[in-house]
């Protein structure tokens, strides 16, 4: 692969882990994906609980087949939703990154702040015995 390519991947993927964010962000479509993880479901049976226009539920479904979340599958007359676990993966994936990341970044302050622990309480005790 070569460098352009490398950095239009990158670009990509920044791309969709900024849709994928941004469908989570908004708590009406966070229900939608709850309800889809239990099972596939038509538009309707999906947009039956909410207190707003099957419109309304309509656009926030587009919003999350736009980010890649959702898929739909058109059968007869029925419009099947269905999640797209390659998307949440990705986001998986970054986020176990990060916390690779911080984790282990968390680990050697933990380290070091034991070490200096360590030598401080050495020096207190040197200068308890007068070894100063």
């Amino acid at each position: 692969m070569t460098e352009i390519e490398t950095r239009k991947e990158a670009v990509s993927r920044s791309a969709r882990l900024d849709a994928v964010f941004a469908a989570l962000a908004d708590p009406t479509r966070r229900a939608i994906i709850e309800r889809l993880s239990h099972s596939e479901a038509r538009v309707t049976e999906v947009a039956e609980p909410f207190h707003m226009s099957l419109n309304a539920v309509s656009k926030h479904i587009r919003v999350l087949e736009a980010s890649g979340v959702v898929e739909r599958q058109r059968k007869g007359r029925d419009h099947i939703l269905s999640i797209n676990t390659r998307s949440l993966d990705e986001v998986d994936g970054w986020i176990e990154q990060m916390r690779r990341y911080w984790t282990d970044g968390l680990d050697v302050m933990e380290r070091l702040l034991k070490a200096f622990e360590k030598d401080r309480r050495s020096e207190q005790k040197d200068r308890r015995h007068g070894s100063r």
